[in-house]
């Protein structure tokens, strides 16, 4: 039960981050499923280094989202580089 919540809560936040980082990004359901889990755990490890957050302790709902967009905002930055040469 647990994986699934996690994949229901994956592609919400994936999904805000699109909404909130309008533009040309990749995939359908499933890479934005990846996207809110990769943000969430790039927010856990982000908060746990500056000490938001204890070891172990996942981050927050909002956290995953701004989590989410800086990935979409590092993968737009990427993509850019490589159209151009």
């Amino acid at each position: 039960m647990h994986l699934i919540w996690t994949l229901i809560v994956g592609f919400f936040v994936g999904l805000i981050a699109k909404f909130l980082m309008p533009g040309r990004d990749p995939g359908g359901f499933i890479i934005t499923i990846f996207l809110g889990i990769a943000g969430a755990l790039l927010a856990s490890w982000i908060g746990q280094k500056l000490h938001f957050y204890h070891p172990g302790q996942p981050a927050g709902f909002v956290a995953s989202v701004f989590g989410a967009m800086i990935l979409l905002l590092v993968y737009r930055l990427f993509a850019s580089n490589n159209q151009q040469g």
